[in-house]
C-alpha cells in the first residue's frame, strides 16, 4: 500500500535518520524540521517544474518520481531519501519531473543549501552537483575532488562513510513476523541473520512480499527460511563505487558491510545518492526482471540515455566503461539464465567469457560483440555438443537482438571454434604463443582479455594462469606483439600535428577508437604479458606496470592520463550524436572540440607515440 502523508513520520525523525543531513547539528535539524514543509503530490501529478528543477533541491520522503525526457519517457527513477536538482545549467535531458506513486518531497532554495554547507562543508561532497554558493564545484576541474563527475565521489569515499547506523540483526530462530514488526519498528528495509557474530543471511521487504505475502506461508516459521544465506557482502575500506558495480551485476539492492569478519552495517542503493549512476542499479534490476528477449530488447534501449547522463554530468570514461560494461554483464547473465530455462540445466561445468572491451570494463553505447565459452574437459561433442550450440546461439541472437552486433570476425560463442573445453583453448594458446604469426598475434589481442560473466568461473582462471606462465619473459612472442601493436598507430602528421583521414566515408576525421583507445590498450596488454599480470582493465594494467617497473610511475601517469581524455572525448562525441538521433560512433571532427581540446588531444596522442617508441627499442630483433 502506497505510504499517504498522514503516514509519513515527523520530520525531525526523517532528517535524523537521513545519512545526509543526519550529519547537522542537533539545532539545525530543529530549525529545519520547524521550518520545512513537506508537499504531497499525487501519482501521476508534475512534481516540481522544470525551473524547479534547477533552483532548488528536492528530497524524495515518500513514494517514487520519474524524470522524464523530451519525449515522456523515463531518465531514472528515483526512491525515497534520495536528492536531486540544483542543476544551474539544466538537468541533462530531463525535462520533466513526475510522480511515479502518491509521493511526498520537501524542497529547499540555494541560499539554504549553501548556509547548510559553510555548517558542514563536507555536505558539498554529498549533494548533487550545481550549487552556486560558496562550496560549488562548478569550477572544479573534471576528475578532481568535489568536481562533476557523479560516480567520482562513489570511487573517492569508502562504503564506511555510508553507513548511517549500527546493523540490524536477528538470530536465525527469529520468526518472519517478529522480525517484520522489528523492520517496521526500526524503519529498515532489511535485516541481517547473525549468530554468534558470523553473518548467515539477509532479508529484505522484498523477501516478506514475494517468499511470505504472495506465496501464502506461515508469517511464524523462522526467518531462515525466507533469507538469501551467504550473501554478498562488501569490506567497510572498499569504495563505494565498488558497491554500485556489485548491486548492479547481480541485481541487488542490499548489501552487507564487514570489517574483516565483523558486521558493521548495511548499504543500500538509496544509500547511493549519485543519482546518474545509481540509475545503473535499477536498470539492472529491470534487466533481471525480463523474462523474454523482447522484453530485453526494450531495457537495452535506455543504455544509450544513461551513456547520455554519464556524459552530461561529465563522468569519467574509467567509471562510464565500468558502468555500461555492468549494464552488458546483466544483458548476457539474463540471456544465459532465460536459455537455461528454455533448454534445461547445463549438463556439464561451463563459463561464459567476455572478450574485448566489455571483459575490460571499457564499453560504451556502441559496442559489438566478443566473447567464448570455456567447457569442462568432460566435454563429449556427441552428448555435449547439441546443447551448448543452442545455448550459445540463443545467447548470441539475444545479445545482437539488444544492440550488441555480431563480431564481423565471428569471434563469438556461436562459433564451434570458440566454444572448447579447457584443454582445448589450453591448446590454443600454446599454440599462438610458440608460433606468433600475425593471425595469432591478432588472436591474442581478442582472446588475452577475458573476464568470466557467468558460470565456472575456475575455468577460465586456470587458463589464464597456464597463459601467462607462457608470455611472461617469452621475449621473442613479446617482440612480435610489439610489432603487431605497432600497426596502430596515434593520428600524428610528420611535424606532430593532428592528422585526418585523408578519403572515404570518414574523411576529415579522426578515429579516436582504433587511432586513440587501441594504441594504449595494446600497451598495457604488452606490459601484462611481460609480467605476468592478470589485471585485465587497461587502467588497472598500467598501474601494475608501473608498480613492478615494467615503466616509470610517470609513464604510466601520463598514459592513464591519455587514456582517459581520449577516451572521454569519444564518449562525449557519441553522446552528441545519441542527442542528435545519429548512431554513435568514434569519428570525430577535430573542428567540431575547442582549440584547448585539439591541443590536448595532440599532447595525449604525442604520449602514446614516445611510448611505443620506447617500446619498439626494447623489443627490437
Amino acid at each position: 500500500m502506497t505510504q499517504t502523508a498522514s503516514d509519513t513520520p515527523p520530520l525531525a525523525d526523517l532528517l535524523r535518520m537521513h545519512r545526509i543531513f543526519g550529519l547537522l547539528s542537533d539545532d539545525t535539524q530543529k530549525k529545519l524540521a520547524d521550518t520545512l514543509k513537506a508537499k504531497p503530490v499525487a501519482a501521476g501529478a508534475q512534481a516540481c517544474t522544470p525551473a524547479a528543477l534547477q533552483q532548488q533541491l528536492h528530497w524524495l520522503v515518500t513514494g517514487s518520481v520519474h524524470l522524464l525526457d523530451g519525449q515522456q519517457q523515463p531518465v531514472i527513477t528515483l526512491y525515497p531519501g534520495e536528492l536531486f536538482g540544483l542543476q544551474a545549467d539544466g538537468v541533462a535531458g530531463v525535462e520533466e519531473c513526475q510522480a511515479r506513486t502518491d509521493c511526498t518531497l520537501v524542497s529547499m532554495d540555494h541560499a539554504l543549501v549553501d548556509a547548510l554547507q559553510t555548517e558542514l562543508p563536507a555536505l558539498s561532497l554529498l549533494l548533487p552537483r550545481g550549487s552556486t554558493g560558496a562550496t560549488s564545484t562548478q569550477s572544479s576541474p573534471r576528475g578532481a575532488p568535489g568536481g562533476t563527475d557523479p560516480a567520482l565521489n562513489l570511487m573517492t569515499t569508502p562504503v564506511r562513510a555510508l553507513i548511517k547506523r549500527a546493523p540490524i540483526t536477528l538470530p536465525p530462530h527469529t520468526s518472519i513476523r517478529d522480525a517484520a514488526k522489528l523492520m517496521s519498528e526500526q524503519r529498515v528495509s532489511s535485516v541481517l541473520i547473525v549468530e554468534q557474530e558470523h553473518l548467515f543471511g539477509v532479508v529484505t521487504d522484498r523477501d516478506l512480499r514475494n517468499r511470505v505475502i504472495a506465496a501464502g506461508m506461515d508469517s511464524t516459521r523462522p526467518i531462515m527460511d525466507i533469507a538469501t544465506l551467504a550473501p554478498l557482502s562488501i569490506d567497510v575500506q572498499n569504495p563505494a563505487f565498488d558497491a554500485l558495480l556489485l548491486m548492479a551485476r547481480h541485481n541487488i539492492h542490499h548489501v552487507p558491510v564487514l570489517d574483516g569478519q565483523r558486521i558493521v552495517g548495511m548499504i543500500t542503493a538509496t544509500d547511493l545518492t549519485e543519482q546518474h549512476s545509481t540509475s545503473a542499479v535499477y536498470l539492472a534490476g529491470d534487466i533481471y526482471k525480463q523474462s523474454t528477449v523482447e522484453g530485453l530488447q526494450r531495457a537495452s534501449t535506455k543504455i544509450k540515455r544513461l551513456q547520455q547522463s554519464l556524459a552530461a554530468a561529465e563522468a569519467s570514461a574509467y567509471s562510464t566503461g565500468h558502468i555500461i560494461t555492468a549494464i552488458t554483464d546483466a544483458i548476457t547473465t539474463r540471456l544465459l539464465q532465460l536459455g537455461e530455462a528454455q533448454l534445461g540445466p547445463a549438463p556439464i561445468d561451463y563459463v561464459w567469457v567476455a572478450a574485448g572491451s566489455q571483459a575490460r570494463n571499457e564499453q560504451t553505447a556502441k559496442s559489438d560483440q566478443d566473447n567464448c565459452m570455456v567447457l569442462d574437459d568432460r566435454y563429449d561433442e556427441a552428448v555435449h555438443g547439441p546443447y551448448f550450440k543452442a545455448l550459445s546461439q540463443f545467447v548470441c541472437d539475444g545479445l545482437d537482438a539488444c544492440g550488441y552486433i555480431y563480431c564481423p570476425g565471428e569471434m563469438m560463442a556461436m562459433t564451434d571454434t570458440w566454444r572448447q573445453p579447457q584443454k582445448r583453448w589450453a591448446d590454443y594458446f600454446a599454440r599462438w604463443t610458440s608460433q606468433p604469426d600475425p593471425k595469432a598475434l591478432m588472436l591474442t589481442c581478442v582472446f588475452f582479455d577475458l573476464r568470466a560473466i557467468h558460470g565456472k568461473s575456475e575455468l577460465l582462471d586456470n587458463l589464464r594462469g597456464d597463459v601467462l606462465k607462457r608470455t611472461q619473459g617469452n621475449t621473442l612472442f613479446l617482440a612480435h606483439m610489439v610489432g603487431n601493436a605497432l600497426t596502430h598507430q596515434p593520428p600524428l602528421g610528420m611535424f606532430k600535428g593532428i592528422s585526418t583521414i585523408r578519403s572515404g566515408e570518414h574523411k576529415g576525421t579522426i578515429d579516436l577508437k582504433h587511432t586513440g583507445v587501441v594504441p594504449i590498450v595494446d600497451l598495457a596488454r604488452i606490459y601484462a604479458l611481460a609480467g605476468g599480470d592478470a589485471a585485465v582493465n587497461t587502467h588497472d594494467r598500467l598501474t601494475s606496470a608501473a608498480a613492478g617497473g615494467a615503466i616509470s610511475e610517470q609513464s604510466a601517469r601520463d598514459l592513464r592520463d591519455a587514456l582517459e581524455f581520449i577516451a572521454y572525448t569519444r564518449i562525449q562525441h557519441q553522446a552528441r550524436q545519441i542527442s542528435r538521433a545519429e548512431s554513435p560512433d568514434s569519428f570525430l571532427n577535430p573542428a567540431d572540440v575547442s582549440n584547448f581540446e585539439r591541443s590536448q588531444l595532440k599532447d595525449a596522442f604525442t604520449v602514446v607515440q614516445s611510448l611505443q617508441s620506447v617500446l619498439a627499442q626494447r623489443y627490437r630483433h
